[in-house]
């Protein structure tokens, strides 16, 4: 009787332990793919939608490489939360997850209207320059159907139209 209790003990203990370093792992299934992955997986999409052939989407996916950096939404790198652009997570205890005894972390400050007018400004040119780039792969007709979801979406916004 006693290494029957003793054996569910230790189980009881080890599926703690699990339990406990499973909840400290840092959550890979929610973090972002890198960046070279995304802008494959953009580029196919691209290619696809307005029909590129294989030498249009070779140039394509040198370009999008190309304005990876240059062309991404206003909020940057932070605009998830975290210093890494990753959300923080709790754990069950309430606790941030890899917590430990340091100093709390500073939140970057709010940048100011001049700032966000020049990076909007930035952004523009980049995104001015890529459309000329990318006029040059697309025929005619491609541009002009890229153009027009383009006029779409900033009509009715990233997440669709508005009901």
């Amino acid at each position: 009787m006693k290494k029957i209790i003793l054996a569910i003990v230790a189980v009881i203990t080890m599926s703690a332990t699990v339990m406990a370093q499973e909840e400290n792992k840092p959550m890979r299934d929610h973090q972002r793919p890198d960046m070279k992955e995304m802008v494959k997986q953009r580029t196919a999409e691209t290619v696809k939608a307005y029909g590129l052939n294989e030498a249009q989407a070779a140039k394509l996916l040198e370009l999008n490489l190309q304005y990876a950096d240059k062309i991404r939404p206003m909020g940057g790198p932070n605009r998830h939360g975290g210093p890494n652009g990753h959300r923080h997570h709790m754990n069950r205890n309430g606790k941030h997850q890899g917590d430990t005894l340091q100093a709390p972390r500073q939140m970057p400050q709010r940048p100011s209207r001049e700032e966000m007018e020049k990076r909007r400004e930035e952004m523009m040119k980049n995104m001015e320059a890529y459309n000329a780039e990318l006029q040059k792969i697309m025929t005619e007709d491609q541009f002009k159907s890229y153009q027009a979801d383009i006029q779409k979406r900033m009509k009715n916004g990233p997440r669709g139209p508005r009901e």
